[in-house]
């Protein structure tokens, strides 16, 4: 047998496998995976017994919707071939597929849990929604029946807010990045005052699973989340969840179902108005009439603190304070009126003058009373002296022959006289002294 070389036999194996396995579908679960700087993808797949080492290359590998892993159980389609400068064969992968579960579904589900680590959907970062949105920005197709349903909606519910359309592709490999370049060209634009859009509204109508999928890739994702301008996600009917509804700051069931969440509807903002002016003007009457109570209530203050009130008060009190001054001062001087003529009086008492009058007085007095006196004593005298008179002319002998008998110059009874008394008898023409020589008493 004539010997071959190494690379002649590696040549014939290569030859006879891409001969035998041009395409296989291989199941396994992934080890080694390594996302190459070149673009490649090299894992390996493997079962209980054996494994066998996989390729990707950079041009499949653009077309994958996840991502492989350490542990994912998948399906490999692509062919064998041997990699000679080692001898080694590889599976060369053209698409790979998650065992059990769908490539987009997978995904789905791997960019979901990616983005909520970034915290793509945490409520703290969504932005609350305008109540009356004057501009509102909608990025969808031109041609779209949704954006037909949401216009009807607005010109139903709101005709104050404009529109504007930014039209994009909303299905196959391109949308998402048309989607994604739109909706920020809607977030940067500027007005004339220099003001963007009050909101965005970012959707299509329903569709398969690949038709919305655009709405379910990063640059999506990556472009709702950086917006500064409210998003509203309004993509197929309201059992699709997609990765937009849960980045955007509001999820909509429907396009038409967004204008309804964003614009307020005029019937009822009417009747709120009604509401309002009726509650305006109770609460108006309310306020007016506490307003009243409590100007009046100040303008009693006021009048009551015054300048003119507290003057009037204070003139008052000058008022009392003067009449009690004036009165004050009336007694007082009365009281010294009445002490100086106390002091007056006791001076004039005091006083040589006052006592040489009333010295004066006195002696006028006492030569009143004793004029009176000498008078009175007079005419006692004068009465005594008629008296004597009218006894003497009485007594008077020559007036009657009766007789006196005296002693000692003393008139005396008869009866008095005693034995031997010297007495003498006295009439009118003579006097007879005599002597007692016996006494005889006559029965």
């Amino acid at each position: 047998m004539k010997p071959i070389s190494v690379t002649g036999l590696n040549t014939q194996i290569k030859s006879i496998l891409e001969s035998h396995f041009q395409i296989v579908l291989v199941e396994g679960e992934v080890s080694k995976a390594v996302y190459h700087s070149s673009g490649h993808l090299y894992f390996v797949i493997k079962d209980e017994n054996s494994s066998v080492s996989c390729a990707m290359w950079r041009s499949n590998l653009s077309k994958m919707k996840f991502k492989v892993k350490e542990g994912d159980k998948i399906l490999v389609y692509g062919a064998v071939s041997l990699y000679m400068p080692r001898g080694e064969y590889k599976l060369i992968a053209q698409n790979i597929e998650p065992s059990g579960i769908g490539a987009l579904q997978k995904a789905y589900e791997e960019l979901k849990v990616e983005l909520k680590k970034l915290g793509y959907f945490d409520e703290s970062k969504k932005k609350p929604l305008p109540r009356f949105p004057k501009k509102i920005a909608i990025v969808t197709s031109a041609t779209a029946a949704a954006l037909q349903d949401m216009l009807r909606i607005a010109n139903k519910r709101w005709r104050l807010t404009k529109f504007y359309l930014f039209n994009t592709l909303v299905q196959g490999e391109e949308a998402a990045g048309d989607i994604a370049k739109k909706i920020k060209m809607a977030d940067e634009f500027r007005f004339e005052d220099g003001r963007g859009f009050d909101l965005m509204i970012v959707g299509r109508g329903g569709g398969s699973k690949e038709d919305l999928w655009p709405f379910n890739e990063k640059v999506v994702a990556d472009a709702i989340f950086e917006s500064k301008t409210p998003v509203i996600s309004a993509v197929g009917h309201e059992v699709d969840y997609l990765i937009s509804d849960f980045v955007a700051d509001k999820r909509a069931a429907t396009p038409s179902n967004a204008m309804e969440i964003a614009l307020p509807d005029s019937n009822e903002i009417l009747m709120m108005i009604d509401e309002m002016i009726n509650a305006f003007n109770y609460k108006l009457q309310s306020i007016l009439a506490k307003k009243e109570k409590s100007l009046n209530h100040l303008k009693e203050i006021f009048e009551a603190n015054s300048i003119e009130k507290k003057l009037n008060m204070k003139l008052e009190n000058i008022k009392i304070i003067k009449n009690r001054f004036f009165n004050q001062i009336k007694f007082i001087l009365n009281k010294k009126i009445n002490n100086i003529e106390i002091l007056k009086n006791e001076f004039n008492a005091l006083s040589p003058y006052s006592r040489v009058e009333k010295t004066k007085k006195e002696i006028e007095i006492l030569k009143i009373q004793f004029q009176n006196s000498i008078k009175n004593k007079i005419f006692i005298k004068e009465n005594e002296v008629n008296s004597l008179k009218n006894a003497f002319e009485m007594l008077n002998p020559k007036k009657r022959e009766g007789i006196d008998i005296t002693k000692n110059g003393k008139k005396i009874k008869l009866s008095d006289l005693k034995t031997d008394d010297i007495f003498e008898v006295v009439n009118t023409k003579r006097k007879i002294t005599s002597k007692v020589l016996e006494i005889t008493t006559h029965n």
